[in-house]
């Protein structure tokens, strides 16, 4: 058994049978018969990931690199750092993803997940998805188009689960820049630096300044970011919500449908600065579940659950995780 301790950034100490980890596709390719013969776990930078116990097969995690500019389309290697892939982009003039900087976790996961932060998600860029199929060992190139990207989700994450292995991402980015600075405490950060006309680099930075203030470094105290995933509610239940808390932040998805922050539901619970046994929420941001020190993957999900309890029971609303629970 190998232990998983360093490849989720909750810092649980599970198990499994073997890690892999393939450097380049034809390793990838050389493996792929014995990884069809045990169950198998694929990961990347483990920051969206919680493990309840060991995992009686073996994980995959590709740490294939690489980047390449080809005018305005970046080719990245799945297991690249994906805020490195943001930094080369803004450095090299390509724009449209510096909102997403200091998201944790690989590119592979990015394509997964869409990532999404301050108006921008990772579907908006992609260009294209090369990946080995598990059944047949064969690379295949997959259209963004086919991949039913929702908020936080797409076809990896359900009917496609274990069924591609991720090994390069296409982004067609932009040489041109437009500033999306009208979410969160951008603006004020900006103005705050008496920025008027900001440039990229200036809009990366007010971001990282951002998320570094409320987020925690999990190399200090464990978490997975963001672990539960926005609910979005009809315009009728926003409405009756609205009514009974006039200053609830929200965010218009469509003429039906509105979006409303989970980390406001939840410290409307109290939960903010909480904690339960060794797990808890996290002081500055309560939508991050954090390990202080010692805490199971069960302590986690034992809190994850009476907060999404205390919030349905309050609001009518249910809250889901964002994170993949193992």
């Amino acid at each position: 058994m190998q232990s998983l301790l360093n490849y989720n950034t909750f810092g649980i100490d599970q198990s499994c049978r073997k890690i892999y980890e393939p450097a380049t596709v034809e390793e990838l390719q050389a493996i792929i018969p014995i990884l069809r013969k045990e169950p198998l776990l694929i990961i990347g930078g483990g920051s969206n990931l919680l493990l309840t116990k060991d995992f009686d097969g073996n994980v995959l995690h590709p740490v294939i690199k690489g980047i390449e500019q080809s005018g305005e389309l970046l080719r990245c290697g799945a297991g690249e750092t994906w805020d490195d892939v943001v930094e080369y982009a803004v450095n090299n003039g390509l724009y449209g993803i510096e909102n997403l900087s200091v998201i944790p976790g690989d590119v592979g996961a990015s394509v997964v997940q869409n990532i999404g932060a301050y108006g921008v998600e990772v579907q908006d860029v992609l260009y294209s998805i090369e990946a080995v199929e598990i059944a047949t060992g064969e690379q295949v190139k997959i259209s963004p188009a086919i991949c039913e990207y929702g908020y936080r989700s797409s076809r990896f994450k359900g009917e496609w689960k274990g069924k591609y292995v991720i090994t390069h991402v296409i982004y067609k980015l932009d040489s041109h820049f437009t500033p999306k600075v009208d979410y969160g405490n951008i603006r004020r950060v900006l103005e705050e630096k008496g920025i008027k006309t900001p440039t990229a680099h200036d809009v990366r930075s007010a971001i990282i300044s951002v998320r570094n203030a409320k987020l925690p470094d999990p190399k200090v105290e464990g978490n997975a970011g963001s672990f539960f995933v926005n609910p979005v509610v009809t315009k009728e239940k926003f409405e009756q919500l609205l009514a009974q808390y006039p200053d609830m932040p929200h965010y218009n998805i469509s003429e039906k449908e509105e979006k409303i922050p989970a980390g406001w539901l939840i410290e409307q619970c109290g939960w903010k600065g909480k904690t339960l046994g060794m797990a808890g929420v996290h002081d500055k941001q309560a939508l991050v579940l954090v390990n202080k020190g010692g805490a199971k993957g069960e302590d986690i999900v034992r809190l994850c659950n009476r907060i999404r309890s205390d919030v349905s029971e309050r609001f009518g609303i249910t809250i889901t995780p964002e994170v993949n629970i193992v």
